[in-house]
């Protein structure tokens, strides 16, 4: 593999090195054992993606809520099946490893034969509509509002299950950054993947310009979801006049 060089520091990736560096002061009680930052351990990653993908106005913000076990948390891509990471992203940069890691949510990076099954689905859906990576990004953008990953009881625990008193700090750092990426990227719309991350972006951006709205998240948790994920997040971009 190539030595990784750091990109310049464009405003995505200041404000993610931000909010990594906010997020490694934060603690967290039982029964979360252990909390995984890729923006971190997957820095180099994470930033190639956001150089690449993430400079200039776009039209369309998608927001996930935060890192999956097979997807982010082991290539440091936003929903990053490692497949469309590697091959059709083309970002092979090294990944790295949390300090305290879990034996059973290792971080084997592009060599993780698991199916992130809502990264799959996620990009797929882009990558059969629009073909190449350029012209989806092009007016399209992918973040998620958390960067963190929580095991508790050797399961994941997603954000919103947090206690007030820990989510509150979380939440603080995540909406300031949610507010400089919308600041950077200047979006008409964005589009919370699931209800929290459509109801935090409606809190942090009430009162703005920007239209927010929501597509069904496509986790293979959701019977929704494995009825046809695509056709039906593609009816509501349709219907929310997202897409034509």
């Amino acid at each position: 593999m190539p030595v990784h060089v750091d990109p310049p520091a464009t405003p995505l990736i200041a404000a993610a090195r931000t909010l990594a560096a906010a997020c490694a002061d934060l603690r967290f009680a039982p029964p979360v054992s252990h909390v995984y930052n890729p923006l971190d351990y997957a820095r180099a990653a994470h930033e190639d993606y956001l150089a690449r993908y993430g400079q200039g106005r776009r039209q369309v913000l998608f927001l996930g809520m935060n890192p999956g076990p097979f997807g982010m948390v082991q290539t440091g891509v936003p929903f990053g099946e490692v497949a469309v990471v590697r091959d059709w992203l083309g970002i092979r940069a090294p990944i790295g490893r949390p300090a305290l890691e879990y034996p059973g949510r290792p971080i084997e990076g592009y060599a993780c034969r698991r199916s992130e099954v809502s990264g799959k689905r996620l990009w797929g859906l882009f990558a059969g509509r629009f073909g190449s990576p350029e012209r989806f990004f092009a007016a399209h953008f992918v973040v998620n509002y958390c960067p963190l990953a929580f095991i508790a009881g050797g399961r994941n625990l997603t954000p919103d299950k947090l206690p007030a008193a820990e989510a509150g700090p979380l939440f603080a750092a995540c909406d300031a950054h949610l507010r400089a990426v919308v600041d950077a990227l200047a979006p008409d719309w964005v589009i919370g993947v699931g209800r929290f991350a459509r109801q935090r972006a409606q809190t942090v951006l009430a009162g703005d310009a920007v239209r927010v709205g929501e597509v069904l998240h496509p986790s293979p948790a959701s019977p929704l979801a494995n009825r046809g994920w695509a056709e039906a997040a593609g009816a509501q971009l349709r219907a929310l006049g997202v897409w034509d």
